[in-house]
């Protein structure tokens, strides 16, 4: 591919289409980038090749003419010695001047136009290569965020994943019955505990109550031995 058909190519090219039509936007705009400043270098490369061309022609053009009118004055000369056969030959050198002028003029006007069409053509590569690399922090980022959100989902979305989740559920569950059977455990202790207190108490009772009796009894002895 010439660099005047990969340049048509590049400058014409849409960058917002390029980037969502991609897979990989970072990886596009980088080699969108590189292919950018690679072309500019050939460009460039170009340009300094026409313009010394441009140099080299504007010279022979100079050297032609200098040619053409020193036929001419040699003809002028002829006429004026009477020697109209040097006058129609050196009319004739001067008549293969003016045609190599003509062509020179030519090829000077293709360069010119060549010249002018690399320097629009340059400048819109640059912009966009401006604008490339101004887009390109920005999709690198973005880039990193989307690659970070997307595994993220995926582990979401991963059936393990769960399964890591019901297995800790599970486990949840054991440690329950584990904490369940303890305060089972500790329960039972209370129970039996509140069992052996009660017949501390039953017994503090039966004293209470022996005591008792033992007072309402006495009033009673008393009356009978003052009966007899």
């Amino acid at each position: 591919m010439s660099v005047f058909n990969r340049l048509s190519d590049i400058v014409n090219a849409n960058l917002n289409s390029i980037l969502e039509q991609a897979e990989d936007p970072e990886k596009i705009v980088r080699l969108i980038t590189q292919e950018m400043q690679d072309t500019l270098v050939e460009i460039r490369s170009a340009s300094a090749r026409h313009m010394a061309d441009r140099r080299q022609l504007t010279k022979q053009l100079k050297h032609i003419q200098a040619e053409s009118g020193s036929w001419e004055r040699k003809a002028e000369l002829a006429i004026e010695k009477g020697r109209d056969d040097l006058a129609k030959a050196a009319l004739r050198e001067k008549t293969f001047a003016d045609h190599a002028e003509t062509q020179v003029q030519g090829d000077l006007i293709h360069i010119e136009v060549a010249i002018e069409k690399l320097r629009i053509d340059t400048d819109s590569l640059e912009e966009k290569l401006r604008q490339a690399k101004a887009r390109q922090k920005s999709l690198i980022v973005r880039g990193q965020t989307a690659e970070s959100r997307m595994k993220v989902k995926r582990q979401l979305n991963d059936d393990s994943f769960d399964n890591a989740f019901e297995r800790f559920d599970l486990y949840e569950r054991r440690l329950d019955e584990m904490e369940g059977e303890v305060e089972a455990f500790d329960l039972g202790n209370l129970t039996l505990s509140a069992e052996i207190e009660s017949l501390q108490a039953d017994n503090s009772l039966d004293a209470e109550l022996a005591q008792l009796k033992k007072r309402l009894a006495k009033p009673e002895t008393m009356a009978s031995n003052e009966v007899n």
